[in-house]
């Protein structure tokens, strides 16, 4: 039984204060030194992911935020909503609450047990006025229908590169005319002065938030060849590519961006 609403700032239903649910850790795995060969979303990183990306990512609430906000202007009665790579839900219970249509069920799908399980209590923490349900699978599978929203929260840019157009073709063709897509990445730039200065900003940024240089350098280390991402540019052309009517960024901080993309 829901035992809360869901707070104004979205972002706040990481900070739980009931004992009786999952506390949440500080992210501090890679604080020693660590002989991890490549970055995975395990049950360690399950338990800190809250702490973990909101000193990770410029701007994370505020995407947050917006998705509500999308939500509320796009979601139409009688059709489904995709969290795809939904991790602890966060993105599934911003569109909750910012969906006025009847009708309407949000389908969160993620690969990880550990990240599900751990969504799955938050998701039943808060009362929310949307379906939510959560699937386990790979999201290149997954089948999309009747959708008016689809949001993929920092997930494509862990898809193969060679995979990430097939798949955003087949959310697309299980999209209703006039959805939209929220698509948030890291990016990089084509320009290399530019990148470099984009990813010391991020740096600074992840030790104005408490990491120190041996964490940004593991952790960087770890993700080098599980995270590739694409500039902007590389994004929009293929969401053109696929029949988006338009795409636009509307947020972007550093190399942090999100994109909306209409069907």
């Amino acid at each position: 039984m829901f035992n809360r609403a869901i707070p104004s700032k979205i972002t706040a239903y990481f900070k739980f204060s009931d004992n009786s649910l999952m506390t949440n850790k500080t992210d501090n795995l890679y604080a020693a030194t660590i002989d991890q060969q490549s970055f995975s979303f395990d049950g360690q990183v399950a338990e800190v992911f809250p702490d973990m990306i909101q000193r990770s990512v410029p701007g994370y609430d505020q995407i947050l935020k917006n998705t509500a906000k999308f939500a509320a202007r796009f979601v139409t009665a009688n059709s489904h909503c995709y969290d795809l790579g939904c991790s602890l839900g966060a993105s599934s219970l911003a569109m909750s609450a910012g969906i006025k249509a009847d009708q309407v069920k949000i389908i969160g799908v993620d690969n990880s047990q550990a990240m599900l399980a751990r969504c799955q209590h938050h998701i039943e923490a808060f009362k929310h006025s949307t379906e939510i349900e959560l699937q386990c699978g790979d999201i290149l599978d997954f089948p999309i229908e009747n959708a008016s929203m689809v949001v993929l929260n920092f997930t494509l840019q862990f898809i193969d590169q060679a995979e990430r157009a097939e798949l955003l073709d087949k959310i697309y063709k299980g999209m209703n005319p006039g959805a939209v897509l929220l698509l948030s990445e890291k990016i990089c730039f084509e320009d290399a002065a530019d990148n470099a200065l984009m990813i010391d900003l991020h740096h600074q940024f992840k030790r104005e938030n408490g990491y120190s240089e041996l964490e940004i350098s593991q952790k960087r280390s770890l993700l080098e060849n599980v995270l590739v991402p694409d500039t902007l540019e590389q994004h929009t052309a293929r969401l053109a590519k696929v029949g988006f009517s338009r795409s636009r960024c509307w947020f972007q901080q550093y190399n942090f961006v999100s994109i909306f993309a209409i069907k």
